[in-house]
């Protein structure tokens, strides 16, 4: 009986799949082959980055260019045709499809989301099919809105949309289009929210759709709380809308453009000003956009309610990169649900967003209190009341001048270890002490301060058009200064910084959707200039308190904790993180709408008001060190040492060193053990820096972190073999064993990677005796110069 042939995956596809889809009536503009979704996620080993596997699907098939329908797996011949379902249905969710299909080829099964029934098919559904199946289930039913749906987005500025966003903009339009006059859009700072809310923009604009059904372009009002917010996407992502562009300001009212922007401020009505808004009909703008509403213009009391409010039978678009929060309610209840949420979590999975190192810094005045002398008087001569001053009071009561001299000194000296040229955002508590800590950094580092005068600059809304020149330089990926900015709450949000590598927590947060506005300023990655990840460096226990939250979706790639001294220099004594109630209750969660104030002001005696005191004298010491490390699972933060998270790591891959070694003494096994530490977070050099044992064998380090056998050397092993083994190096010819022999030695200064057959062989002394078919030629050809090198591993590994 003659056997069919074995097809591959590849065969698979190109001989019946792709046919079966033309058949079927997708043609090649509506197959996306190979498509890749995500960019792998980052995985951060010590200072070395590596990436995970991309996503990629099979096969994505399109209605439109933007609009996806189905996901298709192929599989091998000689596979079940349904081998490939779960796959295709884990890709259909996360790409929100609503089909998922798996074929080897001769069968085709498909998974309904709709009904949510499997059915075996002889032949793919027709473009025409699925998308009259997904309109009845889900509309639109109307064909006038599923036309506007189906409008391609820009390409103008020669970007696809990543999944997320085609799904973003897509739920957003659809939504609107059935009638939802209100809507909320929820996404992680740095996935790009501005560029989503563009891409709405122009389906509607390119398909004349209005809140009124006539046949004319929408008017729109973009909204944000700060002038950056605006000026920016108005410059650059809707550049192309050119003309149509209008930002209200100066109290100037034009209404014969077409996409409007402007902040809250300058059109609402306060004691000064009556309302610009009002200078508009309640039916002038078809959509209005509102970047960031979680700060504030939903909330009932606020008068920026009132401008929503007055446009309410326009179509309104809430933005926000915060999941609902007691802080954020308002937001919640005046947009309702997300139709559609990205998280943090989600873009550090999917590799668009950079993980982080955290780690948690102690002064001594944090760890124990500060508190006067007896009779003891601030800087202006008044006497500073006698009370334990702790973290929430630093710079808010009073202002401790080596503390702030300390935390630079240690933040200068982080940047020496690493780059000095990394840019970095100092959280400050109010704008004065952004001043006193941008004075000590710039003093601390004056060799760079005097080649450039901006190393260091504060920016804060006291700096006002310079502060923003600051802002524009350092957001500005091939601009090298500044490199520090000190600030209080003016760049919590907004601010697109695609390089900076070091988030700097010198103030309480006690909100956790400022504290993610806060870290979202250095999630974004950029290959082409090495920033892959970055580091929060934690002086208040906000970060720390906060990543335990249970709501928290991000979690740390390597969180530490601390202490430094007066001289900024790191000390060791562990320190457990202090309880989330004592922060809690000691700090008002501010709405941070503007930047805070020079000078913060507080009730004093009989209802007066106390200006904080300033102490210049003294000294500071810094005070603990204990390293956080999350669970094999990537769901939990646990104090733990490298070695004691590399022990738990490696008994949860090998019962024991046995099995460890059966598997270690084979080259490509033992290199798919290097790469699933390395994907856990743990490299060999990392951990022989740690254990500060350069000379051990990898494998023999390793058994002894995790199962406690004593460590040996490399050049322990390798003479035991040249010693315990003579038969083996019996077999071979004078020359052949030189050649061993040159290995070992090889081995022993540089370990086990130097066994690379043939590379290694080109490089000396090795390459000294002949070229590679000269070398094999000793042992007999290189099928036994392999067998050679493969048993002298497997021998050094014996025992």
């Amino acid at each position: 009986m003659s056997m069919r042939a074995v097809d591959s995956e590849a065969d698979t596809c190109r001989k019946y799949i792709v046919p079966k889809l033309h058949d079927a009536g997708w043609n090649d503009d509506l197959i996306n082959e190979q498509r890749t979704i995500t960019d792998g996620r980052i995985v951060v080993a010590g200072d070395k980055v590596r990436r995970k596997k991309s996503g990629r699907v099979d096969y994505l098939l399109r209605i439109a260019r933007d609009f996806s329908m189905a996901v298709v797996e192929a599989k091998a011949s000689y596979k079940k045709p349904a081998d490939g379902l779960q796959q295709a249905k884990d890709y259909a969710q996360m790409l929100g499809l609503k089909f998922a299909f798996s074929s080897n080829g001769l069968g085709i099964v498909e998974f309904d989301f709709l009904t949510g029934q499997i059915a075996e098919r002889a032949d793919f559904p027709s473009p025409t099919e699925l998308w009259t199946r997904l309109r009845k289930s889900q509309g639109p039913t109307d064909d006038a809105a599923a036309t506007r749906l189906l409008t391609p987005g820009s390409r103008v500025q020669g970007k696809q949309p990543r999944y997320y966003q085609e799904i973003a903009v897509n739920r957003v339009v659809q939504a609107m289009l059935q009638g939802q006059r209100r809507v909320l859009l929820t996404m992680a700072t740095g996935t790009g929210k501005t560029f989503v809310a563009f891409q709405i923009i122009w389906k509607l604009w390119n398909s004349r759709w209005n809140a009124r059904g006539d046949h004319r372009k929408p008017r729109v009002l973009y909204l944000a709380d700060r002038n950056f917010l605006v000026d920016v996407p108005k410059d650059r992502e809707f550049a192309v809308f050119e003309d149509a562009r209008h930002k209200i300001e100066s109290g100037q009212i034009v209404k014969s453009r077409e996409i409007y922007f402007a902040i809250y401020q300058a059109i609402a009505q306060d004691e000064r000003r009556s309302g610009l808004y009002k200078e508009f009909t309640r039916d002038f703008f078809d959509l209005i956009v509102v970047d960031e509403c979680h700060r504030g213009s939903a909330k009932d009391e606020s008068n920026w309610r009132d401008i929503l409010e007055h446009f309410q039978p326009a179509y309104q678009l809430g933005m926000t990169a915060t999941p609902l929060r007691d802080d954020n309610v308002d937001t919640y209840g005046y947009f309702e649900n997300p139709v559609y949420t990205y998280s943090l979590k989600q873009g550090i999975e999917d590799g668009f967003l950079a993980p982080y190192k955290v780690r948690r810094i102690v002064t001594t005045a944090d760890a124990v209190g500060w508190r006067p002398k007896p009779g003891e008087i601030d800087r202006d001569g008044r006497p500073i009341p006698d009370q334990v001053y702790q973290t929430p009071e630093f710079d808010r009561l009073l202002a401790l001048k080596p503390r702030t001299e300390a935390i630079a000194r240690h933040l200068t000296d982080h940047l020496r270890q690493t780059n000095r040229y990394d840019k970095t955002i100092v959280f400050c508590v109010d704008q004065e002490h952004a001043l006193e800590m941008m004075k000590a950094l710039t003093n601390l580092n004056a060799d760079l301060a005097q080649r450039h005068a901006d190393y260091v600059v504060r920016i804060t809304s006291d700096e006002e058009e310079i502060g923003r020149g600051h802002l524009d330089r350092f957001s500005d990926v091939e601009k090298t200064t500044p490199v520090i900015v000190t600030t209080s709450k003016l760049l919590t949000t907004g601010v697109d910084v695609p390089t900076c590598k070091n988030i700097v927590i010198a103030r309480v947060v006690n909100s956790m959707t400022e504290f993610k506005q806060i870290i979202g300023r250095g999630t974004r990655v950029r290959d082409d200039y090495g920033k892959y990840y970055f580091t929060i460096l934690d002086y208040t226990g906000s970060a720390t308190r906060l990543f335990a939250d249970p709501v928290f979706d991000g979690e740390p790639a390597l969180l530490t904790e601390e202490g430094i001294d007066g001289q900024g220099r790191v000390t060791s004594p562990p320190r457990e993180p202090e309880p989330a109630e004592e922060y809690e209750s000691r700090e008002s969660q501010d709405e941070f709408v503007d930047d805070s104030p020079t000078d913060c002001s507080f009730p004093g005696p009989a209802g007066g008001e106390r200006r904080k005191f300033h102490v210049d004298q003294g000294y500071v010491e810094i005070a603990a060190d204990v390293a956080y490390e999350m669970d094999e699972h990537g769901n939990q933060l646990k104090a733990t040492k490298y070695t004691d998270y590399t022990m738990e790591q490696v008994r949860s891959m090998f019962s024991s060193a046995a099995e460890l070694r059966s598997k270690w003494t084979r080259a490509e096994e033992r290199s798919r053990i290097i790469d699933a530490l390395a994907e856990r977070g743990i490299t060999i050099e990392r951990l022989a820096e740690v254990a500060g044992q350069h000379d051990a064998d990898p494998f023999d380090l390793l058994c002894n972190v995790a199962y406690s056998l004593p460590l040996r050397s490399r050049r322990e092993r390798a003479e035991q073999v040249r010693k315990g083994n003579t038969d083996f190096l019996g077999r071979y010819t004078k020359e052949a064993r030189e050649i061993l022999n040159l290995l070992l030695d090889k081995y022993i200064e540089h370990g086990v990677a130097e066994f690379r057959i043939p590379d290694i062989l080109k490089v000396s002394p090795l390459s000294s005796h002949g070229n590679i078919i000269e070398i094999a030629a000793r042992f007999g050809g290189t099928d036994k110069l392999r067998e050679a090198v493969a048993e002298l591993q497997s021998l050094l590994y014996a025992a």
